[in-house]
């Protein structure tokens, strides 16, 4: 079995390297959005769009061209991967590809209404000071020294990195980043490792605000709620930026402590949840998980003028507390550590989870009618209203993995979530 994974520290990089890296990102940024102009030219003219090849030889002109002489002091292969990166971006959205499908279809050249829905997962334009990164895909330039804690990349040349652990497997590509006004270098590798056996049992989980994560045999993880706990420090940083004369140094330097507490909650976030999901996942062969449209939950109330909406602000906070918790980005981690110790993740629809009696089977509104407590009006049984979602969860992901078992649903592609679509029918 061949893992990939990728090791992320932080580069300690001279002023002179740092401004290197300033300008390679920017160069890779130039030529992106160079690259989508024309593309998108071309799609207005009703042409054909370029392809790598045509847009490598259009990279070369540019280089040496009078208006971009600069272009030649980067690296060639991070701006040749940055075409690539558009181009499979370009590429997947026109193909219609699963993921793409799920969301909206691809646009058609007449029609204003779906134009407008097409730019909505277009390929967008990048701005400066937002995802600065440049990638090296060719392993055969880079060299890492792990014993003096340094790495070798072109036209940079030896960088000093905060060596946390280990890198494991041969080394395949490297991507430099810019996050919070710090350096980080993530390094991927590939490795053979030995299929594991799963350990453990299957659990379901219930997704919330007041509870996290609440798995089916009654174990619940607490919200850590980073964004809430910084809300204050960072409402006050931004009150401050706001009042300075934009771009001046004094605005550079408020905005710099915003980026920090910025940088600081999604740390926070981020390592709750590696932790969270790894305890779980080495703990259990199945997960049941729900398939939340974090999306729509997470949508404003205000309405409009001629429909106003109602409890807006409620609606607000709940939505920052929706988004606080990171639900999709703990999904796709339970998934990936799952497949590393050969269990896997099953998503199934939300639809009545809570509402449910797991003794009787009785569906109605008034069997939750707290946020908490659960009581049945059919059969009496009470119990966390989070638990039973869990229980729930748990039996409409064994049925959806017995449809897929008898051939009543066909199995998801590899790479892809889970689903209940169809377990309903496979049930009826």
């Amino acid at each position: 079995m061949q893992r990939l994974q990728a090791f992320k520290y932080e580069l300690i990089p001279i002023s002179e390297q740092q401004c290197q890296m300033r300008r390679f990102a920017g160069s890779c940024r130039y030529v992106f959005n160079k690259a989508l102009a024309m593309q998108k030219d071309l799609y207005e003219q009703g042409e054909k769009k370029l392809g790598y090849a045509g847009l490598c030889k259009l990279l070369t002109e540019w280089r040496n061209s009078t208006e971009t002489p600069w272009l030649k002091d980067a690296p060639t292969h991070p701006l040749q991967q940055t075409l690539k990166d558009l181009e499979r971006a370009y590429a997947n959205f026109f193909a219609k590809r699963a993921d793409f499908v799920r969301r909206i279809p691809a646009p058609h050249p007449s029609g204003a209404d779906a134009k407008k829905r097409s730019r909505r997962f277009f390929p967008r334009f990048k701005r400066k000071g937002q995802n600065d990164s440049f990638r090296y895909p060719d392993p055969k330039q880079i060299k890492l020294d792990q014993g003096n804690s340094r790495i070798f990349l072109p036209k940079l040349g030896w960088l000093r990195y905060r060596n946390s652990r280990g890198v494991l497997g041969v080394v395949k590509n490297v991507t430099v980043s810019q996050s919070g006004g710090k350096w980080y270098v993530s390094i991927q590798t590939a490795r053979e490792v030995e299929q594991p056996l799963p350990r453990g049992g299957a659990v379901g989980i219930d997704m919330g605000v007041a509870r996290f994560a609440t798995l089916s045999n009654g174990t619940y993880y607490a919200p850590l709620n980073s964004f809430k706990r910084h809300e204050a420090a960072l409402r006050k940083a931004q009150q401050v930026m706001s009042r300075k004369t934009k771009f001046s140094n004094n605005w550079k330097q408020a905005k710099t402590r915003v980026q920090r507490i910025h940088s600081r909650i999604g740390n926070a976030r981020r390592d709750y949840l590696h932790k969270t999901s790894t305890a779980i996942s080495q703990n259990h062969a199945m997960m049941c998980i729900e398939d939340l449209q974090v999306r729509n939950m997470s949508k404003s109330a205000k309405g409009n003028a001629e429909q106003p909406g109602k409890q807006v602000r409620a609606k607000s906070g709940l939505n920052k507390s929706i988004l606080d918790q990171g639900w999709f980005e703990f999904r796709r981690q339970l998934d990936y550590k799952l497949a590393w110790n050969g269990g896997h993740l099953i998503a199934v629809p939300p639809r009545n989870s809570s509402r449910t009696c797991p003794c009787c089977g009785h569906v109605s509104a008034d069997n939750r009618r707290t946020q908490e407590r659960f009581a049945c009006v059919e059969c009496g049984f009470e119990e966390n209203a989070d638990v039973v979602g869990a229980i729930n969860i748990l039996r409409a992901g064994h049925a959806r993995l017995a449809c897929e078992v008898s051939g009543a649903v066909m199995p998801p592609a590899a790479g892809t979530h889970r689903s209940d679509s169809g377990a309903a029918r496979c049930l009826a």
